[in-house]
C-alpha cells in the first residue's frame, strides 16, 4: 500500500473519531503527518497503540467511501529514529526579520484567516510566529456571495486551485486597529503586522500611522490585490512603478515602523515594481499576492455572473518561486528581506521559499481548507530536516539554493542523464510507453511480457518516463558525456 495514497483519502476531520476510539495513540495526527511530509516522524503518535485500538480507529472512521486502512498504514511506515527525533526538539526556528525577532518564520497571510480578534488568537495559541493581518482600507467594503471557487484534486477533494474574490476587511477601521492593538498588548511576544491599502496619498499615510499607534510592528502596503471594484487600488497600483515609489516613499516618511510592500504577480516583470519599492525605502518586500485568473466550477458564478479573479493554491507555488528568485536575483533588490507567499501547504514548501532567499512564510489557502493546526506538521517538518543535515539555525538555509540558478544558456548542454529501470518495482502498467511514443522521442518499446525497455539510441534523457511512472520505478543514472 502507498501511504501518501491513503493518507489522501482521509478527510482529516475536526475531533476525528478514529483517534476518540482509542486511549493510547492518535491515527489521525498519524495520517495527517504523512498527509504534510512528516511521514518519517509519523509513528510517535501509535508508538503505544496495539492491534484492537488500530482496529477499533478503523472501526470508527467516517470515511463516506470506505475507513482508511490505519493498520496497514502504520505497518507501512518507517521505523522511527531517536537520534533525529531527539535532535530536532532541540533545533530552533527563530528568526529576525526586519529587525524583528521571530519564534519561527510561519507567519498567516492577509486574507480571510485572519479578520478578527478570536481567529488570530487560536492562530497564535496554536503556535504561528505572527500575523500578516487582513488589509484595512478606508473605503467601504461590499463582498459577494459565494466568493470562493476551487479547482479539486480527482483523488480527494483537495484543492489545487483555490480562487477567491474577497476584497478587504469589512470591519470598520478603528475596529480592526483596537484588534491589532490587543493581539500586540496580549501576545507580545508574536508579530503583527497590519496590511493596508489607500487610494490617495492621505489614506496611505494616515492608516499607517493608525498602525504604528496601534503598536504593529511592521506595516504591508497593499499594492497587489486583483479584485478591487475601485480603481487605483491593489494591483493597479503594483503595476505602476511610479505610484508604487511614491506611495512606498510617503508612507516611509510618515512612520517609523517598517514598511513592507506586496508586490503583484499579475506583471511581465516583477522586478520593475519591486525596484520602484526599494527606491522609494521599502525595507521589506513580500510577494506574491494572488494570480488573476478564470474558473468555471459551480461556486465561481454570482447571482448569474462572471468574472475573473484572484487564484492561489498549490498551483501558484512554481510561479511565486520564479518571482522571488527574479526579485533576489536583481542587484537593486537582492539585499532586502523578502516574505515569501503562494502555494505553501507543507513543510517542503516553505523550505523552498527559505531555500531561495525568505526569511518567513505566509500562508493562506491551506489554513482555509486544513485549519490553524497545520503548524504542528510546518514546524516539526522543517525541525526534522534540519536535524538530519545537523543544521542549527534557520539563518543558515536562507538563500543556499542560489548559487545554483543560472540562465538557460549557461547550463551543461554536452551531458546527458539516461533513465534507468527497477524491475523490483516496475509493474508494467506501461505509462512510460505510452508518454513517450506521443510525448517523447520513441525510445521505449513494451511488449507482451509488459516490461518496458529504453532504446539507447532514440533515448535524449528527457526523463519524461520518471515523471509519469506511477511507481517510481524509474530514476536517473550516471551522467555521461554525450556522443559526439
Amino acid at each position: 500500500m502507498h501511504i501518501h495514497e491513503e493518507a489522501a483519502r482521509c478527510l482529516l476531520c475536526a475531533d476525528a473519531p478514529c483517534s476518540k476510539a482509542c486511549k493510547n495513540s492518535d491515527p489521525a495526527r498519524v495520517i495527517r503527518a504523512v498527509r504534510f511530509g512528516n511521514e518519517a516522524i509519523a509513528r510517535q503518535w501509535v508508538a503505544q497503540a496495539d492491534e484492537a485500538e488500530l482496529e477499533a480507529a478503523e472501526k470508527a472512521c467516517i470515511h463516506y467511501d470506505r475507513p482508511i486502512r490505519i493498520r496497514e498504514m502504520v505497518a507501512a511506515l518507517p521505523p522511527l529514529s531517536s537520534q533525529p527525533g531527539e535532535a530536532s526538539g532541540e533545533i530552533s526556528l527563530a528568526i529576525d526579520f526586519c529587525g524583528i525577532h521571530c519564534q519561527n518564520p510561519f507567519f498567516l497571510a492577509s486574507s480571510a484567516v485572519c479578520t478578527n480578534y478570536e481567529m488570530v488568537a487560536r492562530a497564535f495559541e496554536a503556535g504561528w510566529a505572527g500575523v500578516f493581518y487582513k488589509t484595512i482600507c478606508l473605503q467601504e467594503i461590499r463582498e459577494v456571495s459565494p466568493r470562493f471557487d476551487a479547482v479539486k484534486s480527482d483523488a480527494n477533494n483537495s484543492f489545487i486551485g483555490f480562487r477567491n474574490m474577497e476584497q478587504l476587511s469589512e470591519n470598520p477601521v478603528e475596529e480592526d486597529f483596537d484588534i491589532l492593538k490587543r493581539l500586540k498588548q496580549n501576545y507580545p511576544s508574536k508579530v503583527v503586522i497590519a496590511s493596508i491599502m489607500g487610494q490617495q496619498e492621505e489614506d496611505w499615510v494616515k492608516l499607517a500611522q493608525m498602525a504604528e499607534e496601534a503598536g504593529c510592528d511592521a506595516v504591508e502596503l497593499n499594492f497587489s490585490c486583483p479584485q478591487m471594484r475601485a480603481t487605483g487600488m491593489g494591483c493597479d497600483v503594483g503595476q505602476d512603478s511610479e505610484l508604487v515609489i511614491f506611495f512606498t516613499a510617503c508612507v516611509k516618511r510618515s512612520v517609523s515602523i517598517p514598511v513592507i510592500p506586496k508586490m503583484t504577480p499579475n506583471i511581465t516583470h516583477i522586478s520593475e515594481p519591486a525596484m520602484a519599492a526599494v527606491l522609494g525605502g521599502a525595507d521589506a518586500l513580500s510577494a506574491i499576492n494572488t494570480i488573476k485568473s478564470v474558473t468555471l466550477g459551480e461556486g465561481s458564478e454570482v447571482n448569474g455572473c462572471q468574472t475573473g479573479s484572484g487564484y492561489s493554491g498549490k498551483a501558484v507555488k512554481p510561479i511565486a518561486l520564479r518571482h522571488i528568485l527574479a526579485m533576489v536575483k536583481n542587484p537593486i533588490i537582492g539585499h532586502k528581506e523578502l516574505s515569501g507567499v503562494g502555494g505553501i501547504e507543507t513543510w517542503r514548501d516553505a523550505l523552498e521559499f527559505i531555500q531561495l532567499g525568505c526569511r518567513n512564510v505566509q500562508v493562506c489557502t491551506s489554513v482555509m481548507q486544513y485549519g490553524y493546526r497545520i503548524i504542528d506538521d510546518l514546524i516539526l517538518g522543517l525541525q526534522h530536516y534540519m536535524a538530519e543535515r545537523g543544521i542549527g539555525r534557520l539563518e543558515d538555509l536562507v538563500g543556499e539554493l542560489l548559487p545554483k540558478f543560472y540562465l538557460p544558456h549557461d547550463l551543461d548542454r554536452d551531458t546527458v542523464v539516461y533513465p534507468k529501470i527497477d524491475r523490483e518495482k516496475c509493474i508494467g502498467c506501461g505509462r512510460c510507453y505510452t508518454s513517450c511514443m506521443d510525448g517523447g522521442h520513441q525510445a521505449i518499446s513494451f511488449g507482451e511480457d509488459r516490461q518496458p525497455k529504453i532504446n539507447g539510441s532514440k533515448c535524449v534523457g528527457c526523463l519524461l518516463c520518471r515523471l509519469v511512472c506511477p511507481t517510481g520505478a524509474i530514476s536517473p543514472s550516471k551522467r555521461i558525456q554525450k556522443n559526439k
